[in-house]
């Protein structure tokens, strides 16, 4: 068992009701007395949520600026400061302001978990106090208080139950439990995991039938509820791989730019005797020249990019970095109920004594077939089938119908339902025989009956457990007649539905006699006639069946972690391609382990069912322990801790809880699997670009540096001012390097198997494609600087050319940037227009830079001779060419 579960409880669950009364010193008829009450007050406080410590507004704004390339920006900023280069400052910190606004938004929305889980309290309650029956405020309950439940009330506290007629209590929020669970005042195992306790019910989940009595247990943090807030509050947040791997980037970057400013500085300074004035105008420039001030700014932008890409594609981004984590996730951890499932029961198996029936449709809606052996079976010439259908729909209290958007709900007991639809789906929708008198369903007697006349004939019609209306038969229908019941077959028959994961029903029936006019107990629990057995399911959704198959062709391992039975998770899992349908984990087998014996277990199963809270947390640590990068998806409360734990959380946007909501990452805006697959295709396309674009700004950087230090080193006038690299810097960032953030997705990206989270965002090739541009470009920049030097032309013609010269190899560069390795000419040369619109931008902006007379004064240029446009022209031609032969050289050598 884990270190962290070790701390003794008390086990409510499995103490006799009238001990636990004993020891918790109340009296069941009377409840507790004012002095009582006021001292437990005192010693367990208000039964509420404690609140999570809020960062102020201020502070979490702050934050936003720690991050070593805003520190880098900033230092960019001071520099243009000291120059006197005021419009470049200003740029430079409105850059670093948006950033921190953006990120302030986004992330702001994430302290709203801990209060969204207060909401799900209930804020009344009915108590027994000093005798009398009393309606009090939720938050005012104590340990000890007698406590009244009735179909409808949110429970608001946990509660030891000691009267019970028929309780149901919707738990799937808390447990996964993908329907009402019955409860009895029965003590269970002492080692019964949440979702198997049925002797208790838990605050924050609501009664759907039935009315009890119960004595409080647990107040405020001590609820099931109150430690899943706990565990929300202590999960920390992990910074995303991008995240981590620019500010490593950032802090090598900033000090290889100190360690060879400093160097070169120094050259200059002590071999050419240069003053120093010289040198630390030198020194600035190639600081401003290395440092890549427009990265974060593209980084930002290129992430919100893929919000907007993602929101179209169904999935809702609520923290940017989220958008590329996306694309390096390995392993989903999902529930089952309501995400992989439709959360909606659907029968799909009727056994009858000489035939087994598939029904096809699923969820609520009564389109689909009765086949037998693959043909459609029709009632009329079926009596048995016919008779078991008209059962089904007469012992019924559900009622299904569209509604505005033309989608079809359900009101009453989802099993009663699948019952109801599948009657549709038989032809008996119009089938409505006068009821004359019924027995509801209730959980001691596990079935309810139905009297109804039908044309002259009176029948009795009864559905519900198997085992129970199997004892009250002596008979079955067959299409020759009423034959003695096989009790062994029908126990066979159970066996093999039981084995596809499916919960079972059962049908019988009796001649009621046409004079009777009521019904008791008595008459309906023998004579009756079986018909045959229905198996119902919360179907798998077609299209994460096709999802799952995609993550495996992507190496996204998909794992399912549910509060449903073994039996029914396994027969699940394998219907969608999850596990073999053989192996799964249950949560008391969890509650066992050790960590260490953990992290083996979640190598080798992908099925884990009755899970808890605590398991689905440790689950997710345990793969994040192997060097696992985790989504987890959820609807419910119980997957709050482990969305917020895991790299990033993905809620459910319409069946979801407002608390699952606010500790992911993502919500789905469709409750659909499929669109995880979605958003791991834009996730990685993001990470495509943010590469790009690193792989186009740091050889335009580069090249502006080897110009400054082969002039160092060389002893030669500088062919480009500061301030002319800024603007050079500016107008790249801004519309050049912008383009690569709209690249559309490439062909093959959903057949890569996921980046390592420790895999460096450059790599052995970027630093190689970094350095060859930079000396490409820079090498090209310079020579034609020295040659217009050579025509006799003055420094400021010299660098104006010399300036155009390198914008226009960025611009060439930029097109071969758009393809990494594959060759950048081919039919999707012309499929991002926003580079074409950059191209377009930048030529005019350069035409701005050379002639208009105040520009020329402040960046030190010269107007130029339309012939001197050639000189640019060709250097971009050269860098593109080459840099595509360079690129097809490394293809042959790497085998690609």
């Amino acid at each position: 068992m884990a270190e962290s579960e070790k701390k003794q409880k008390t086990n409510w669950h499995s103490m006799e009701a009238d001990e636990v009364i004993d020891k918790l010193n109340t009296d069941k008829e009377n409840g507790l007395g004012d002095e009582e009450i006021t001292e437990r007050q005192e010693k367990y406080g208000k039964n509420k949520l404690p609140k999570g410590k809020k960062n102020p507004w201020w502070k979490r704004l702050l934050e936003q600026f720690n991050n070593i390339l805003i520190y880098v920006l900033m230092a960019a900023a001071i520099v243009t400061a000291i120059m006197g280069h005021w419009i470049d400052t200003w740029v430079i910190l409105a850059v670093v302001i948006i950033n921190a606004i953006i990120g302030f938004i986004q992330e702001g929305k994430a302290e709203k978990a801990l209060e969204s889980i207060s909401n799900m309290l209930s804020l009344g309650a009915v108590v027994k106090r000093k005798g009398n029956k009393k309606n009090i405020e939720a938050e005012n309950l104590v340990p000890g208080d007698i406590i009244l439940l009735k179909s409808g009330d949110k429970i608001p506290a946990d509660v030891r139950l000691f009267k019970s007629r028929n309780l149901q209590v919707e738990e799937s929020p808390l447990t996964g439990e993908s329907t009402a669970v019955d409860k009895s005042v029965d003590p269970v195992e002492q080692d019964a995991i949440l979702g198997d306790q049925s002797s208790m019910a838990f605050s924050g989940t609501v009664v759907t039938y039935g009315k009890a009595q119960g004595v409080v247990v647990a107040t405020g943090a001590d609820t099931e509820l109150g430690k899943i807030n706990k565990m929300i509050s202590e999960v920390e947040k992990i910074t995303t791989p991008l995240l981590q791997q620019i500010e490593n980037f950032g802090k090598w970057l900033s000090l290889i730019i100190l360690l060879i400013t400093a160097g070169f500085f120094a050259f200059g300074y002590f071999y050419h005797e240069r003053s120093l004035d010289d040198m630390f105008l030198a020194a600035i420039g190639l600081v401003v020249a290395a440092i890549p001030e427009g990265l974060p700014a593209i980084m930002t932008i290129t992430l919100a990019i893929g919000v907007q890409r993602m929101a179209g594609r169904n999935a809702i981004i609520r923290s940017l970095p989220s958008v590329e984590t996306l694309g390096s996730v390995n392993v989903i951890c999902s529930d089952k109920t309501g995400t992989l499932t439709r959360n909606e029961m659907t029968a799909q198996t009727i056994v009858t004594a000489e035939n087994v029936y598939t029904v096809k449709g699923t969820g609520y809606e009564p389109e689909g077939e009765i086949l037998l052996d693959e043909k459609k079976a029709n009632p009329d010439d079926d009596k048995v089938l016919k008779r078991l259908l008209q059962t089904i729909r007469c012992s019924n209290n559900a009622e299904i119908k569209k509604n505005d958007e033309g989608k079809w709900t359900l009101t009453g007991v989802p099993t009663e339902g699948a019952l109801l639809t599948l009657s549709y789906k038989g032809g008996m929708k119009d089938f409505k025989p006068k009821r004359i008198d019924q027995v509801p369903f209730e959980s001691e007697h596990k079935y309810s009956a139905s009297l109804n006349k039908v044309d002259d004939e009176v029948f009795i019609f009864v559905t519900g457990a198997p085992e129970r209306l199997i004892d009250m038969c002596e008979k079955q229908l067959t299409t020759e007649g009423e034959k003695k019941i096989e009790r062994k077959f029908w126990e066979e028959k159970m066996e093999e539905i039981a084995a596809k994961g499916q919960r079972m029903l059962a049908a019988a029936f009796q001649n009621g006699g046409n004079d009777r006019s009521e019904i008791e107990k008595e008459d309906v629990e023998k004579d009756q006639i079986f018909l045959g057995l229905i198996g119902i399911i919360d179907p798998a959704r077609e299209e994460a069946i096709e999802a799952i198959k995609e993550c495996k062709q992507a190496g996204v391992n998909v794992k399912m972690i549910t509060g449903d039975h073994a039996i029914t998770a396994k027969a699940i899992g394998k219907q969608i391609g999850i596990g073999d349908g053989e192996k799964a984990k249950t949560g008391k087998e969890l509650e066992e382990m050790g960590d260490e014996e953990m992290k083996e277990v979640v190598k080798e199963y992908d099925v884990y069912a009755r899970t808890s809270p605590e398991h689905k947390l440790r689950l997710v640590k345990a793969l994040q322990a192997n060097g696992k990068l985790v989504a987890m998806t959820g609807d419910g409360v119980n997957d709050a801790p482990a969305l917020k734990k895991a790299n990033i959380g993905i809620a459910m946007g319409i069946k979801g809880t407002e608390v699952t909501k606010d500790a992911s990452e993502m919500v789905l805006a469709d409750d659909n699997f499929a669109s995880i697959v979605n958003a791991i295709e834009e996730g990685r396309t993001v990470y495509d670009n943010i590469r790009k674009a690193l792989l186009f700004i740091l050889p335009t950087n580069g090249a502006e540096s080897v110009v400054l230090m082969s002039a160092i080193l060389l002893g030669i006038t500088m062919p480009i001012t500061p301030a002319q690299i800024l603007w050079v810097n500016m107008v790249t960032a801004v519309t050049l390097a912008l383009a690569l953030s709209f690249e559309p997705m490439e062909e093959n990206v959903m057949e890569r198997q996921p980046r390592g989270s420790d895999e460096s965002i450059l790599g052995k090739f970027f630093i190689w494609r970094i350095a060859f541009v930079s000396i490409l470009i820079g090498g090209i920049t310079l020579g034609v600087f020295k040659y217009m030097q050579s025509l006799d032309q003055t420094d400021a013609v010299a660098r104006t050319v010399a300036v155009n010269s390198l914008v226009a190899g960025q611009l060439f560069y930029l097109f071969n940037s758009r393809k990494i390795k594959l060759s950048s000419i081919g039919k999707n040369f012309f499929n991002n227009k926003y580079a074409f619109y950059a191209a377009g931008a930048l030529i005019a902006l350069q035409a701005f830079f050379v002639y208009v007379p105040f520009m020329n004064n402040f960046f030190n240029t010269e107007a130029i001779e339309l012939s001197y446009w050639l000189y640019p022209l060709a250097t971009g031609v050269a860098v593109f060419i080459i840099v595509e032969i360079e690129k097809f050289i490394a293809r042959k050598i790497s085998g690609d």
